[in-house]
């Protein structure tokens, strides 16, 4: 991960020159970037790689046995709580495809902005035969599109970007070139309101949900 500051937005930059997946050293850095963020900046960016926001879980680890598999699922589902309730205004741009995790990361982002583009957005676990955790269940039911929720959440429907827009992934779709610059541009304006009416609001929206995903931590 790169951090960069722009101003007074902190960009964090995820490119490790293949699928971006949630490992142990991507939560580390999520985790120290937002840290740091909330120390430096007003506002944060999340960015992926060109083609590639976030492809899930690194499944080599979920390879290893039940042991390896508990312990990143837990330190994953606590960098999305992080996120989540990260008290900055928290703007994803989603760079390409996002899967499994990578859809999650979306939804525990603030406003989620995409490419178009032949991507694949959402969460394929039931395809797949996995079950999704309760950080999912909570993030899916704050998140998603009432009417898509079955169809994304149960039956691993997965959505191009201009579909993503309607399902509840996305906000808004760029040109890539321009992604990063409307990213910054968004994260800046929002980084104007008040940091603690702003956090305190987030808090009281999604509070249920968190409270949800944290009971299940412990």
């Amino acid at each position: 991960m790169e951090y960069q500051l722009n101003e007074k937005v902190a960009i964090l930059h995820f490119d490790d020159g293949k699928a971006n997946a949630v490992g142990h050293s991507f939560i580390d850095a999520m985790l120290d970037g937002l840290d740091r963020a909330a120390s430096e900046a007003g506002a944060v960016v999340i960015m992926g790689r060109d083609a590639r926001f976030s492809a899930g879980f690194d499944l080599s680890e979920f390879q290893k046995g039940p042991e390896a598999t508990m312990q990143l699922a837990g330190r994953g589902a606590q960098m999305m709580s992080t996120l989540f309730k990260h008290p900055q205004p928290v703007v994803a741009a989603c760079t390409g495809h996002a899967i499994a995790a990578g859809a999650l990361l979306l939804l525990a982002a603030d406003t989620r902005l995409g490419v178009p583009g032949e991507f694949r957005i959402g969460l394929n676990e039931t395809a797949i035969g996995m079950s999704l955790p309760v950080f999912a269940t909570q993030l899916a039911n704050a998140r998603l599109s009432r009417r898509h929720l079955t169809a994304a959440f149960i039956q691993s429907q997965l959505y191009n970007p201009e579909e993503a827009l309607d399902a509840g992934y996305l906000d808004e779709l760029t040109p890539p070139d321009q992604l990063l610059e409307r990213a910054i541009a968004i994260a800046a304006q929002l980084g104007e309101f008040s940091s603690e009416a702003y956090a305190t609001n987030k808090l009281a929206i999604r509070g249920p949900y968190i409270d949800a995903i944290e009971a299940s931590l412990s």
